[in-house]
């Protein structure tokens, strides 16, 4: 953030005057510079901030005091106002407009213990890397993203998918948790895992077998990922279609019970007359 050397040595100082003085070029106008070479305690700032043309004379200023501190220092606004008697607004001000300019970062960082904090770094040229910023990085890395979940695996559809079907296998999924705490499922999966318990359904398997199919021999330490676990049952395990059933032929409609006139045998007949034996041995009729 800030460079400071207090351990260079002593170089011998040589004073600066009269009209030897490299500032010194109209001895009676202008600005007149008595410096004394810093060997302990002093900061090097550069001539872009010190004299930058668009950033105020606060903004500059307190760069110049920021870029002086030690690492680990606060630069809060509350911890700057307290400091200075500008004020929490016109602090807050410089601090953006050093922020315009690159001068400063401010970067959410998420600590060991979780906890998300802001951190402020300060660039003494905008635009470059220091090393104290790569090994602030090092020291606190930034989370690790997680990785998204894959998408579940495709289950099986019914080849009619009716409301009440539906409907009776969202509830079978939704009573797995009360059989195993582990299958609780969100609402997102067990719209997804829906159709194939009906598949199952509609292929003459009780509710009861396709709970047992699905909470059977699950892994000691728990599914990891219940829905996707669930889904493979599903699709591993369906069983095939009921075997094809043709329709029972309709019954024979059969004639009521008749008496015979001539024998009084009784014979099956839309109406009264002779059973079969008689209507042989009889002898035709003349026609008159």
């Amino acid at each position: 953030m800030d460079t400071q050397n207090p351990s260079a040595p002593s170089p011998a100082h040589t004073p600066v005057t009269g009209k030897k003085h490299p500032n010194r070029r109209h001895p009676h106008a202008g600005l007149i510079h008595d410096n004394t070479r810093h060997t302990t305690r002093f900061t090097v700032i550069g001539n872009h901030l010190a004299q930058h043309p668009e950033l105020s004379l606060l903004a500059i200023g307190l760069g110049t005091h920021i870029q002086s501190l030690p690492a680990g220092a606060r630069v809060d606004i509350k911890t700057l106002a307290a400091r200075f008697p500008e004020g929490a607004t016109r602090i807050a001000a410089a601090l953006r407009e050093l922020e315009t300019h690159g001068y400063l970062r401010r970067e959410r960082e998420r600590v060991t213990n979780g906890r998300i904090i802001t951190r402020t770094i300060s660039c003494n040229q905008p635009g470059h890397r220091t090393t104290d910023d790569r090994i602030v990085r090092r020291a606190h890395p930034a989370p690790k993203k997680r990785a998204p979940h894959k998408p579940l695996p495709a289950v099986p559809r019914p080849s009619s998918p009716s409301p009440a079907l539906l409907q009776q296998a969202t509830d079978l999924l939704a009573d797995l948790r009360r059989h195993d705490p582990r299958l609780l499922l969100s609402a997102c999966d067990t719209a997804h895992l829906a159709p194939g318990v009906a598949a199952w359904l509609e292929r003459d398997v009780t509710p009861t077998a396709v709970r047992d199919a699905l909470t059977t021999d699950l892994p000691p330490e728990g599914p990891r990922r219940p829905a996707a676990l669930l889904a493979h049952r599903l699709t591993a395990q369906l069983p095939p279609p009921p075997p094809f059933r043709a329709p029972a032929p309709a019954p024979i409609a059969r004639h009521p019970l008749q008496t015979c006139d001539g024998c009084d045998r009784a014979f099956r007949a839309p109406e009264p007359g002779h059973c079969r034996d008689c209507r042989t041995a009889a002898p035709p009729r003349r026609k008159a």
